[in-house]
């Protein structure tokens, strides 16, 4: 098989590197110290088709794959981590609403997404079900033409600021099999009863919106069921196939951008009177650097590759999420060393890439999560 990139698939990935560096460089640190972003950053992107790529055309989008996504999160992560998360998760959750939502859902929803007119979350967490996620408790009874939910959720990206929320819910208590209890409803958030309460002073990406949300009887019609109700455990575990697999990208891109920061520092920083690029452990340390990269990124663009030719493989996008996300935290870690008390300092950009690279262990399934499935695909046990 051959994952060499196209032509195109290179022109999208220049283009959105001339995007994160025109507009993302300048204003990490600002973004990350107000815990917010411009939101004319969204219109720009949108314009220039950076936003929903997977997007299906009938729906607004470019009707393009996994791998342009994944390639368009990994320059934007390589220039600022707060915002490439800001831009990854606008449309955080339509890859469900596309593969099982209804046509009217599709139409309603998804275009706005893509013009940048409208911010979604997916309302998963919960207090006890993290990683569990058949455990989840938030209640969706139906009642008549409605289904009432109750609950709340925590953690959840864009809570503060989406339009709209796709929620986990349980909606089959009584169900024997936990994968059979759980349904997705797609929840407004202006409806009366829902309530998101930002969380501050996280230790990374600051500049996305991540909230407390708290749902008290708010009303949907049966209309706002995405796909079939007690299917939501596999519709969602098809979901995290996918997702696993830009996260990934997220990991390529923070290393990225680190070990370039510290190339550049090296050339420049001068001890025993030459700069310290010239010292073998430097090399040693930047060898290392690249050769972890490039094998993250080969396994990123081997699980989009064949995610967009319908080969969904849970075990490779497991492996993508996590060697991509362990080779970040290992290559930003070097390349903070590399810079030495500097980079400790908010100074240099390094301090707050270190900072960002640690959630890329523990969202979207945590490390644990990632190489307890891998292991169980492996020796074929449950």
């Amino acid at each position: 098989m051959d994952f060499e990139m196209t032509n195109r698939q290179k022109q999208i990935r220049l283009a959105a590197r001339e995007f994160a560096e025109g507009e993302l460089a300048g204003i990490g640190q600002e973004c990350e110290i107000k815990e917010d972003f411009p939101r004319d950053l969204i219109r720009k992107a949108a314009q220039l088709g950076f936003i929903g790529v997977f997007i299906k055309k009938e729906n607004g989008g470019l009707g393009l794959g996994f791998l342009e996504h994944a390639t368009i999160l990994e320059e934007f992560w390589r220039v600022d981590p707060g915002l490439g998360q800001v831009f990854s998760s606008l449309t955080f959750g339509a890859e469900e609403l596309q593969f099982f939502g209804s046509e009217e859902q599709k139409k309603k929803y998804l275009p706005p997404l893509v013009k940048g007119d409208s911010i979604m979350g997916f309302s998963i967490t919960e207090p006890e079900a993290g990683s569990d996620t058949a455990s989840a408790t938030t209640r969706a009874e139906k009642v008549g033409e409605e289904y009432v939910i109750n609950g709340n959720k925590v953690m959840i990206t864009n809570g503060t600021v989406a339009n709209f929320v796709l929620v986990y819910c349980l909606t089959h208590p009584e169900e024997t099999s936990r994968s059979k209890r759980h349904s997705i409803l797609l929840v407004e958030t202006d409806q009366p009863g829902y309530k998101a309460d930002r969380i501050h002073r996280k230790m990374g990406i600051r500049a996305s919106d991540t909230a407390n949300l708290y749902f008290n009887n708010v009303r949907v019609p049966k209309e706002n069921l995405i796909g079939v109700e007690g299917n939501g455990f596999p519709q969602l575990m098809k979901f995290f196939d996918h997702s696993r697999s830009y996260v990934a990208a997220h990991g390529v891109g923070l290393a990225q951008g680190a070990m370039e920061q510290a190339i550049n520092y090296v050339k420049k920083r001068k001890q025993f009177g030459k700069a310290i690029a010239s010292f073998q452990v430097t090399q040693f340390k930047i060898a290392e650097m690249a050769t972890l990269i490039e094998t993250a990124r080969s396994l990123v663009h081997k699980t989009c590759w064949n995610l967009d030719r319908g080969n969904v493989d849970s075990q490779l996008s497991a492996m993508a999420k996590w060697w991509a996300c362990n080779v970040a935290v290992r290559v930003v870690d070097e390349a903070l060393q590399l810079h030495g008390g500097y980079g400790y300092l908010d100074d240099y950009p390094i301090e707050r890439f270190y900072r960002a690279a640690k959630i890329l262990e523990i969202y979207e399934g945590t490390k644990e999560i990632d190489k307890m499935m891998i292991g169980r695909r492996i020796l074929g046990v449950t």
